[in-house]
């Protein structure tokens, strides 16, 4: 049996025939950018991350980017992030112009440790931007609380997280704004790029629609410096008939969840927790073993799909070198990007297939070590 880690043609499969529907009718409308399927998607993500406000981008990655340049980021202030997330979540802070603050994950998670985020905290701190990674919210009421009247706002990256909760609050709604990816591995993925800003602040989200759009309030009319940015209509029509099902979509992903996890409970690796009062989306289920390497390379032999969300923490990638960080920083980050290893989870997947993946790890420790 083989196991794919991510399946998109069989995702198509069952939207494929109302998505060529809709996109048949974009190109007879001949309105390709920033027409009535973005406004309308724009208005159903807000409505669905609780916020009043949505504004359409080219990209995750130009969404972090283009929030944090609306809300006031420039040369000079710091950006406290974590360390162990995809690296885009710190290039857009360089991007605006701002140093990352780099922070370790929590002892025995995945998210931001808002114990480290307050001792980082500086006067130059203009933006906490904790990751809800793996599809499962940060610690955002603690993080909150550490900023309360200091002038510092809270950018949720959300890339991964949609449909996630705390309680009733949903992932995109709690800080000052928050930024949305649509790339197609994504819980709501579309037929390439596309991103999201949502908020509830009527100029931040009126600021992102001029710098999305070169920076022009009106037409040839350049106040600011922007980008092009926008996100086109042939996305936002798939993605909306995408949203109609996320809802049964995720609860598909909870429900592999629970085979994996009734599964596995009984071998010695580390299993993603959801902490009570939390909802936990599952973009990717992730499990931590000191046998990373050799597991995953086990598993590929017998035709699984795995991969390692991520290899190296950004304090440690080259790039980053001129922030003077070293090996033994975060100790934590460091240790999920030796561990860390991501099975297959999508909503088509099969019970047989969990099966086999459960039963091919247990035989890996009964036979291999």
């Amino acid at each position: 049996m083989k196991v794919p880690f991510f399946d998109l043609k069989e995702q198509y499969r069952q939207d494929g025939p109302s998505v060529e529907r809709v996109v048949k009718k974009v190109c007879a409308s001949g309105h390709f950018i920033l027409g009535p399927h973005v406004e309308a998607l724009e208005q159903r993500i807000a409505d669905f991350c609780q916020t009043k406000f949505a504004v359409g981008v080219a990209s995750g990655s130009d969404a972090l980017w283009l929030a944090l340049m609306a809300l006031g980021v420039k040369p000079g202030d710091e950006v406290i992030t974590t360390s162990y997330t995809f690296i885009v979540t710190a290039t857009a802070i360089v991007k605006a112009g701002a140093r990352p603050v780099f922070a370790d994950v929590e002892p025995d998670g995945f998210s931001i440790d808002p114990d480290q985020v307050k001792r980082l905290i500086s006067k130059k701190t203009r933006v906490i931007l904790p990751v809800h990674l793996f599809g499962l919210c940060a610690p955002i009421q603690e993080l909150k609380a550490l900023v309360r009247n200091k002038g510092i706002v809270i950018l949720e990256d959300a890339a991964q997280s949609l449909g996630a909760r705390i309680g009733k609050d949903a992932s995109g709604s709690m800080g000052e704004a928050a930024a949305l990816s649509f790339y197609p591995t994504k819980n709501l993925g579309g037929a390439g790029d596309g991103g999201m800003v949502v908020t509830n602040d009527e100029k931040t989200a009126r600021q992102i629609k001029i710098l999305r759009a070169h920076g022009a309030q009106k037409k040839y009319f350049h106040k600011f410096l922007g980008w092009n940015s926008r996100l086109d209509e042939i996305q936002a029509a798939i993605l909306e008939v995408k949203l109609k099902r996320l809802k049964t979509l995720i609860q598909a992903r909870r429900n592999v969840v629970k085979i994996y996890l009734e599964g596995l409970k009984e071998l010695p690796l580390k299993l993603p927790k959801e902490p009570n009062n939390f909802y936990h989306t599952y973009n990717q289920f992730t499990i931590r073993t000191s046998f990373r390497d050799r597991l995953r390379s086990f598993l590929e032999k017998k035709g699984i799909g795995t991969e390692i969300y991520y290899p190296w923490p950004l304090h440690l990638q080259p790039c980053f070198s001129m922030l003077g960080y070293k090996k033994g920083n975060f100790p934590n980050a460091e240790l999920r990007a030796q561990e860390s290893l991501s099975l297959p989870i999508f909503p088509e997947l099969k019970p047989s297939q969990v099966d086999f993946v459960i039963q091919t790890i247990s035989k890996f420790f009964k036979t291999e070590l």
